[in-house]
């Protein structure tokens, strides 16, 4: 706890009056209490008031000031805004993107690499009806931005289940000069000439339904893997309308999985087989989902409202070690 910017924390409390009317129960102490919950497994409010009143003389110097008791702890999670502490997270992400700043990519590019997925988490549909997904069960989805120098998550978004991964590019924050490597679930030409008259590239996969015009080929060197690079215009009116210029279209062979791939970008500067690296690069995103569900280490969720998950889920984040 004492690493963390409590005077931060303090501001993100006035701004959403996370304390107005609170008398004993604070935000600092509610956050200390749910931190200990996820440092130690706890799997329930009365576990978690079991161990912390067992502990009770040594509440004080830890900061919490207030008696725990599941009403308490219930009440905060159903009523403190959850942004409060999705501030704070996003806080310490930008401190710990600062440490990994200098660190090197796989391939030579000085600009910022960031992949874009999500990942679902599946929750019980008779608790959770409001993160309704499909007929007999719930869930949520973690969208995920992660900087690929480190790698650290720079953007989080969190929905209920139902929501399309291209509704992500919506909320995402945009870099000029840095590029975004996607699946093809984020396939909308509407919103990627977004991003290109934003300044930024982007590298994704192609569907098999792509319908194009071939302007030109460029040279490629086929020992690489690289089988053709080419300048595209889209073929069918609706994508044209929604994506106007034109596109480098990109084939590669992966001989490691034996399969083709083919890329689209709005890059025409890089070479091809830079392309197909920065592509391949986005399984670190796949890497990092893993590694989180095990570190995350959510066994029960201490609520049931969308404010209750959410605020658990910020504050796993905001203390995973």
């Amino acid at each position: 706890m004492q690493h963390l910017p409590w005077h931060h924390f303090d501001r993100c409390v006035s701004r959403y009056g996370g304390d107005h009317k609170v008398k004993e129960f604070k935000c600092s102490s509610h956050f200390r209490v749910m931190s200990f919950a996820q440092l130690t497994c706890r799997e329930s409010l009365r576990d978690i008031e079991a161990c912390l009143r067992a502990m009770r003389p040594k509440l004080y110097h830890m900061g919490i000031r207030s008696t725990v008791s599941r009403n308490n702890l219930s009440n905060a999670n159903e009523q403190r805004d959850w942004r409060i502490y999705a501030t704070l997270a996003q806080q310490l992400i930008v401190r710990a993107r600062q440490l990994y700043a200098d660190e090197p990519l796989a391939m030579d590019l000085d600009a910022t690499v960031y992949a874009l997925d999500s990942t679902t988490i599946d929750l019980c549909l008779s608790l959770f009806r409001w993160a309704r997904f499909r007929r007999t069960k719930s869930a949520i989805k973690l969208h995920t931005l992660l900087d690929l120098r480190g790698p650290i998550p720079a953007f989080i978004h969190i929905s209920d289940g139902k929501l399309h991964d291209v509704h992500a590019l919506d909320q995402m924050p945009i870099e000029a000069g840095s590029f975004y490597v996607m699946d093809r679930g984020y396939l909308d030409f509407a919103r990627l000439f977004v991003l290109h008259q934003l300044g930024a590239f982007f590298v994704i996969r192609a569907k098999r339904s792509l319908r194009y015009v071939r302007v030109h080929s460029l040279p490629v060197e086929k020992s690489t893997g690289v089988r053709s690079d080419q300048i595209i215009d889209l073929a069918i009116a609706h994508s044209r309308q929604g994506y106007p210029e034109r596109l480098r279209r990109i084939r590669f062979f992966d001989e490691e999985t034996q399969r083709f791939f083919v890329y689209l970008t709005n890059n025409f500067a890089l070479p091809a087989l830079t392309i197909a690296q920065l592509y391949k690069s986005r399984w670190q995103v796949e890497l990092f989902f893993k590694w989180i569900k095990q570190h995350l280490r959510i066994k029960r969720f201490m609520g049931t409202s969308v404010n209750a998950v959410k605020t658990q889920i910020w504050i796993a984040i905001t203390s995973v070690p």
